[in-house]
């Protein structure tokens, strides 16, 4: 059985066509059983009882997540997602506010860096918004920041970043790397060892809604100083456990947990060149259709298909149409979510690897009608 086929059979069948996995994944059986289960075992015994039974399965999710970003299981917090994972990270720094990003840094980072007192330095990209790491690594040289913030794979257009290579530079420089997965994770290989990295759940790991992960090196956790509770209370927790205290849905970690556990069993290795292969053929698949462009290089390694519209459609009523008429679900991005870089809104198709050709083709057909009707 091809990956493929296994992820399409794990899962509830679709009702029309998902091509949504940047937004939300579809979460398998096994994924939505055991996240039910814990919820009925709560039930059963009570919230703070089956939580000390979760913990097993808890500490397998923070390995897996170690795993796959080169951290260890004891430096992984479990957090509500990617953007509360970013505000506890921003919240709890205690030293000068200045971060180093990319000019289309998504929209919500930027203003949870802002409300937390930084300021933001872009660094320097190529023509298609791709980090260029030698000149990156001069002006990081000449006047470093507080941290540096990469987001890995962005939310409004497919473009890889070099990861790695950056990683490799801010260590050479010793200015702290943070590494925004919530796209890359499950997608794009993370296992490159930052100061800190964060993500969800619902994307392409297909794990529950309402939870994510932040990920700190014992280096970077020592200098942070949480805001919960108050550090001149003395109370014996280490800086992880301040960041994960509070009240949990912790049905959702062991849904994560298992989601996790189900990506490493099919290899990472292999979903990511089955996502790159879905790229370039949701790419091919809408590549001539009228009123719209494709952003990214067709070998883009992704499978975020972001389309531009050349005419004037409208990418939010296209989706909308999308819907309603054909059940067929994509994304529509306004420019919020890169405010500093997108200058008109755009249509986001973003398959798994359980798309087939026969759904492509849909789309693309759906896609040409709704642009001539609207």
């Amino acid at each position: 059985m091809t990956l493929a086929q296994r992820w399409r059979s794990a899962r509830p069948e679709v009702a029309g066509v998902h091509l949504d996995s940047a937004a939300c994944s579809r979460q398998s059986t096994a994924v939505l059983d055991a996240a039910g289960r814990h919820a009925r075992h709560e039930a059963e015994v009570g919230g703070y009882v089956a939580a000390e039974a979760a913990a097993t399965v808890l500490d397998a999710g923070r390995a897996a997540i170690a795993a796959l970003t080169g951290l260890a299981g004891t430096d992984v917090v479990f957090t509500t997602g990617a953007n509360n994972a970013l505000d506890l990270l921003f919240s709890a720094w205690p030293g000068d506010r200045t971060v180093a990003c990319l000019p289309g840094e998504y929209g919500p980072n930027l203003a949870i860096m802002a409300a937390n007192g930084f300021a933001v330095r872009a660094l320097p990209v190529d023509g298609d918004g791709r980090l260029d790491v030698p000149a990156a690594a001069r002006q990081l040289a000449a006047d470093p920041p507080a941290l540096v913030h990469l987001t890995a794979l962005a939310s409004h257009r497919g473009l890889a970043q070099p990861v790695s290579d950056l990683a490799v530079t801010c260590t050479d420089l010793g200015v702290p790397l943070v590494i925004d997965a919530a796209q890359a994770l499950g997608h794009l290989d993370c296992a490159v060892t930052p100061a800190a990295i964060y993500g969800a759940s619902r994307k392409w790991i297909a794990g529950p809604r309402g939870v994510g992960f932040l990920g700190i090196q014992p280096e970077l956790a020592r200098r942070l100083r949480p805001r919960l509770p108050p550090a001149d209370w003395n109370l014996p927790l280490t800086v992880l456990q301040r960041l994960e205290l509070g009240e949990a849905n912790i049905a959702a970690r062991v849904g994560f947990s298992v989601a996790l556990g189900e990506h490493l069993a099919a290899g990472p290795a292999r979903v990511r060149a089955e996502l790159a292969e879905v790229g370039r053929l949701t790419r091919d698949a809408v590549a001539d259709v009228a009123g719209w462009r494709v952003v990214e290089a067709r070998d883009e390694p992704t499978a975020i298909t972001t389309l531009a519209p050349t005419d004037g459609a409208d990418p939010q009523k296209v989706r909308e149409w999308l819907i309603a008429e054909r059940r067929i679900v994509t994304t529509y991005a306004a420019t919020e979510r890169a405010p500093f870089e997108m200058t008109t809104p755009v249509l986001r198709a973003s398959p798994h690897v359980d798309v087939t050709a026969d759904d492509l083709a849909q789309f693309a057909e759906a896609l040409a009608t709704a642009t001539r009707k609207i």
